[in-house]
């Protein structure tokens, strides 16, 4: 079976700080995914990291050492079966850091939740980024206990039963916990086969009008390159709907200050190869016109992508239906109380993600309440979109609840 040139299924890796997620990614696709400066320097992930990994099966294996992410199984050393092809989405784990996080669960097919086994469950972050990828619908998860090396098996197993019961509390019961230590690749197989089981590649609609998210977007060009010989800017994310082709002449909605609002693909592109038409499923990169100066520095992160005329129209005024989320540890307080008029909230639209002031608050039951909000800057939300919305604790900002936009 030839492999696929672009992915099927994105999949979060998500959870505390320090828990292990990058390393993780690495084990699975042989790539670090921190590479912004800053990243290497602070020892976090501060952007959403991308690696693309095929998956396989060994047709003379049983159980789960038939699973690899090599061609050659690892166990017999013949030739395996590919299963599929997937993205990997890295999505930093800081607090401060979880607007970024969330944003990128809007292009998530299911997730990996990483728990390290030497700290208790749940740490603030792992119930931040659990509660972040229910609210996005993603129902199908599987957690890698990780560091389990660094515990006895009686810690190890005290912390399995943690995790279960914080996984039965937020509605999660059947989710596989998978015991791993990501640094040396142990259990990696099990790992595999509880992922292959558990998140299934989900049915894509081709033919619908095309909607991109957007997730990243950058330049190419080296410093000192001359005027003439300089390439567009590249924006990168994913396919939410239909099809998108080279030579497609496509609109970006909101634009950047000043920026124009539509341009040419020119050029498509997954992790390993050019590509003439791209679908939803992975990571996609479209190469466009755009001058780069508009498109460097993830300047257009959180923008949509259609075809032109087609995009829904970016809005600087909400009215969201919203629905506080409960809450287990320690800003259960603070986060419990009805959003005020004249507060400052964080609204994430799909990739969006941008401050706003309540303008006005009706609460109509006990966690729900009508709110409207004006947004700082522009947001594109297209019809029925889901608001996420994170409250300022007084010790930093954090997931509250949700809601759709009328």
């Amino acid at each position: 079976m030839k492999k696929p040139a672009q992915a099927e299924v994105n999949i979060g890796m998500v959870g505390h700080v320090d828990h292990g997620k990058t390393t993780l990614t690495k084990a699975l696709t042989g790539k670090w995914t921190d590479t912004f400066s800053e990243e290497i320097k602070r020892g976090i992930s501060i952007r959403l990291g991308y690696a693309d990994v095929s998956m396989y099966k060994c047709p003379e294996c049983k159980g789960s050492e038939a699973y690899s992410v090599t061609e050659k199984c690892s166990s017999c050393g013949k030739k395996s079966q590919l299963l599929r092809k997937v993205s990997i989405v890295d999505a930093p784990g800081h607090e401060t850091l979880m607007a970024t996080m969330i944003s990128g669960a809007a292009i998530l097919d299911g997730a990996i939740l990483v728990i390290a086994a030497n700290e208790a469950c749940p740490q603030p972050q792992t119930e931040e980024h659990l509660e972040a990828i229910k609210i996005s619908g993603i129902k199908n998860i599987v957690v890698a206990q990780n560091k389990i090396d660094l515990v006895s098996r009686e810690e190890a197993l005290k912390n399995r039963e943690q995790i279960k019961a914080f996984l039965d509390s937020k509605e999660y019961p059947k989710t596989p916990i998978i015991p791993i230590t990501a640094s040396s690749k142990t259990n990696l197989d099990v790992l595999l086969e509880a992922v292959n089981e558990t998140i299934p590649t989900p049915e894509k609609d081709l033919e619908s009008a095309p909607l991109m998210f957007v997730a990243r977007s950058f330049e190419v060009n080296r410093p000192g390159t001359e005027p003439g010989k300089m390439t567009g800017g590249v924006v990168g994310g994913s396919i939410i709907k239909g099809r998108l082709k080279v030579g497609d002449e496509i609109e970006i909605s909101p634009p950047t200050e000043k920026g124009p609002s539509t341009t040419t693909i020119v050029s498509l592109s997954t992790e390993a190869e050019k590509i003439q038409e791209a679908r939803p499923g992975g990571l996609i990169a479209i190469g466009t016109l755009i001058d780069p100066f508009f498109s460097k520095n993830d300047k257009l992160k959180g923008s949509v992508i259609g075809l032109k005329g087609s995009v829904p129209e970016a809005r600087k005024t909400l009215e969201v239906d919203f629905h506080a989320i409960k809450r287990t540890t320690e800003v259960e307080k603070q986060l419990s109380s009805a959003i005020q008029k004249g507060e400052t909230v964080v609204v994430a639209i799909g990739t969006g993600v941008t401050t706003g002031k309540v303008t006005g608050a009706q609460k109509t039951q006990q966690e729900h309440s009508k709110v409207v909000i004006e947004l700082s800057r522009p947001l594109c939300a297209p019809p029925k979109s889901r608001a996420v919305i994170s409250r300022n604790t007084g010790k930093g900002w954090r997931l509250s609840g949700y809601g759709q936009v009328s």
